[in-house]
């Protein structure tokens, strides 16, 4: 079989999942922090061969190297055919020089820093690059950022593949919690790029025309502050400005009539599966990926950036009709078994994986803004 390091340093449900799936079909060893393992070890199967850790601090370099130290030596015991990694590590990108022998596969989720996200830009954007253009072959989970990473890394249009996001958020072992009428729930990280603003400011409009509306705000972030500043009707809101359980996660968007996903930018999001998992309805903006996951009129309903007024009337239109919004809701969770299932994710990624190791002669990038024969002398390993 196959043997397939998974290496992660975050999204530790994303990854548990993924790697029970991809046990089906290779032998896997998952290294992740074991903060991110505790809560979904239970998914695992037996057969996945597991390297966790404590995850330090950016700021620890003695720390750090030594992390990294034990990380490299368990992808060498192990001897894989080829490493899956995740997004991007400031100090595991650095030593990526030394798994050179080995494929190597990355998802990238965010391809530039986002507007406001000052948690990624602990790593600069030029670590993160570096990091990336060590790839023989890139995963995204979205046409957008296919487009990006072509045109900004270098890849070639072959070397980029959209594999849908994977199912999160499902309830195995969750408590059925009703749905409370007229709540409307945001979800995640709440950064500027999030555009919470405009949905608090879309709220005296859809208080109006749906009296018993209610809002829900979930997620750390240090934008909140700035947000509160628009609220007319604090009566009306639940906020939770801090890290969520996955177990308080599902409550809320059981609760949750409608979710709400306002961003002014976007790549792919993780708040759009958990949705569908639990049957709820989005609305989001056209930024990113998003129009590609949200099906306008089907899952959901998308609307213009920036815009609370149409913001509120599709949030309005969803709360004031019950059989549109379940159907919706229906439809969410069946395009969700139907595309981004694991086994379905899983079987696009270990192609993935076929070309990484077939095609592992030296690959020649191209810098953005120069021809192909100009950089014919560039390696894999000096692009």
């Amino acid at each position: 079989m196959m043997k397939v390091a998974f290496v992660a340093f975050d999204f530790g449900e994303y990854c548990v999942r993924q790697a029970a799936e991809l046990a089906r079909h290779a032998d896997v060893l998952l290294v992740l922090p074991s903060h991110h393992l505790r809560t979904h070890e239970r998914l695992l199967p037996k057969n996945i061969e597991l390297h966790t850790f404590d995850a330090p601090r950016l700021r620890q370099p003695w720390r750090q190297w030594r992390t990294m130290r034990a990380i490299l030596r368990r992808i060498h015991a192990f001897g894989p055919d080829v490493v899956h990694f995740q997004r991007g590590h400031l100090w595991f990108n650095l030593a990526l020089p030394w798994l050179r022998r080995y494929p190597l596969v990355i998802t990238i989720h965010d391809p530039r820093h986002h507007v406001g996200d000052r948690e990624s830009r602990k790593t600069p954007q030029a670590i993160m690059d570096f990091g990336y253009r060590r790839a023989d072959q890139v995963i995204v989970h979205g046409q957008p950022l296919k487009d990006t990473v072509v045109g900004e890394l270098g890849f070639s249009a072959a070397q980029v593949h959209v594999v849908p996001h994977v199912a999160i958020g499902q309830r195995e072992q969750a408590p059925a919690v009703a749905e409370e009428p007229g709540l409307v729930l945001f979800f995640g990280r709440i950064w500027e790029y999030k555009g919470l603003d405009y949905l608090i400011r879309a709220e005296p409009h859809i208080s109006a025309a749906i009296p018993h509306a209610r809002f829900l705000i979930a997620g750390d972030g240090e934008d909140l502050e700035r947000c509160k500043q628009f609220i007319v009707h604090p009566e009306r809101f639940e906020i939770h400005n801090r890290w969520i359980s996955d177990e308080e996660r599902s409550r809320m968007f059981q609760r949750a009539a409608v979710v709400v996903l306002p961003y002014v930018a976007a790549t792919q999001s993780g708040v759009v599966p958990v949705a569908y998992s639990n049957g709820k309805p989005v609305v989001a903006t056209t930024v990113g990926g998003l129009p590609e996951v949200i099906e306008d009129g089907r899952t959901g309903l998308l609307v213009p950036p920036r815009d609370e007024a149409a913001l509120a009337e599709a949030v309005i239109r969803l709360l004031a009709d019950d059989d549109l919004r379940h159907r919706m809701g229906v439809c969410g969770r069946e395009k969700l078994e139907q595309e981004s299932s694991p086994a379905v994710v899983i079987q696009q990624t270990l192609e993935v994986y076929r070309r990484a190791m077939e095609g592992r002669q030296p690959i020649k990038h191209t810098r953005p803004g120069t021809t192909p024969a100009a950089s014919a002398s560039l390696t894999h390993e000096q692009a």
